[in-house]
C-alpha cells in the first residue's frame, strides 16, 4: 500500500498516542500527552518586548506548554518527530515578542485539550477551533483568523459530488466539536432554503479518521479547513477534489482563536504579542506563505463573543 505524507503522519501520530496512553488512567477526561515535547523556538529572553507582561508562573517555568494534535498543515508530525506547520510558525513569531519558547505537548481530541488546560496541564491551545460564548466562560480566546470550510471527496466521484447541491443529503465526516460541525449546520440551512435534504454529519475523533471514512465509503465528504484540504490534495495528487463553502452557505462567520485558561492570566500578554506580529508584518507573511490570505482578520481580538454579549 502506498503511504503518502498524510498516511505517514497518521501512523506516527497513532504510535505516539499509543505509547503515551499506556500510563493514562483510562478516563475519557484525561488527555493523552507525549512524555516529551517539542520546543517551537529558542530560550528565554527577558529583554523581549512583552516579557514583562507575562505572569510570574510563566516566567518561572520559562516555557509555554501548548497542546496540539495532528492536523496538517496546522501541525504535522514528521517521521523524525519534529512538528511543522502553521501553528509552530505562529508560535515562533509570538515567542520573539514574549521572550519564552512554546513547547508543543501532543494530545488527542478537543475535549482532552480543553480539559487539560483547565487542569493546568497545558497553558494554551491554538486550534483551529472556534470561539463561542460558552467557551469564553472558561477560557480567554484570542481570535486571529476566521475559517472557510472545505469538503473533500474522491476525485473518481467528481461527476456525482462536484456541485454545491450534491453535498445536501450526503454523508459528511468531520471532527466532533470542531468548527466543521458548526459550519455544516449553516450549509444545512442553505440546503433547506433550496428545498434539498440536510447533509448527515458523521462525527469522528480527528482529521485522519475523516479522510479514512471517505476512502472506505463510510462518508461522501470530509469537512476540514481550506488550507488542510489543499495540503491533503497536494500530498496525494489526483485522489481528492473539494468544494469550498461560500459566504452564501455560511462561511467566514466563525472566528478561530488561541484558547488560554483564565486561571493562568496569560491572555493580556498573548494578545499584546499577537498585536505586535500584526504590526510588524509577521502575521501577514505567515498567513500568505500558507495561502491563508482569505481567512485573515484585520486585528486580533480578545473574547469577542463575551464583548458582543455585554455590549462592550
Amino acid at each position: 500500500m502506498k503511504l503518502n505524507r498524510f498516511s505517514t503522519v497518521a501512523v506516527a501520530g497513532a504510535v505516539l498516542l499509543a505509547l503515551t496512553s499506556c500510563s493514562a488512567s483510562g478516563s475519557e477526561a484525561e488527555p493523552a500527552a507525549s512524555e516529551g515535547s517539542q520546543s517551537a523556538s529558542g530560550g528565554v529572553n527577558t529583554e523581549a518586548p512583552v516579557y514583562d507582561q507575562l505572569p510570574e508562573a510563566i516566567k518561572s517555568a520559562g516555557v509555554i506548554n501548548i497542546a496540539g494534535d495532528t492536523h496538517p498543515p496546522y501541525r504535522t508530525l514528521e517521521q523524525n518527530g519534529d512538528i511543522t506547520g502553521i501553528d509552530p510558525d505562529i508560535q515562533a513569531a509570538l515567542s520573539e515578542q514574549l521572550g519564552v519558547p512554546f513547547a508543543i505537548q501532543t494530545a488527542s481530541g478537543l475535549d482532552a485539550m480543553l480539559t487539560g488546560m483547565l487542569s493546568g496541564r497545558y497553558d494554551a491551545f491554538n486550534g483551529p477551533v472556534r470561539t463561542t460564548l460558552e467557551r469564553e466562560a472558561d477560557f480567554d480566546a484570542v481570535v486571529w483568523m476566521t475559517t472557510r470550510t472545505s469538503y473533500l471527496y474522491l476525485a473518481e466521484r467528481k461527476d456525482d459530488l462536484e456541485a454545491p447541491e450534491d453535498l445536501c443529503g450526503a454523508r459528511v465526516a468531520g471532527v466532533t466539536g470542531s468548527v466543521t460541525e458548526s459550519q455544516l449546520e449553516r450549509y444545512t440551512e442553505w440546503c433547506s432554503e433550496k428545498g434539498l435534504d440536510a447533509p448527515e454529519f458523521v462525527g469522528l475523533k480527528d482529521t485522519n479518521s475523516t479522510i479514512l471514512a471517505v476512502q472506505s465509503d463510510r462518508a461522501d465528504y470530509a469537512g476540514t479547513t481550506q488550507t488542510a484540504a489543499l495540503d491533503i490534495q497536494s500530498q496525494d495528487e489526483g485522489t481528492f477534489e473539494f468544494l469550498v463553502q461560500s459566504d452564501e452557505q455560511g462561511a467566514g462567520v466563525d472566528q478561530l482563536a488561541m484558547f488560554l485558561p483564565k486561571s493562568n492570566e496569560l491572555a493580556p500578554a498573548m494578545l499584546a504579542a499577537f498585536e505586535a506580529i500584526f504590526e510588524n508584518g509577521e502575521y501577514d507573511r505567515i498567513m500568505s506563505e500558507w495561502k491563508l490570505d482569505d481567512v485573515t482578520v484585520e486585528s486580533p481580538t480578545l473574547n469577542p463573543m463575551t464583548a458582543r454579549e455585554t455590549g462592550k
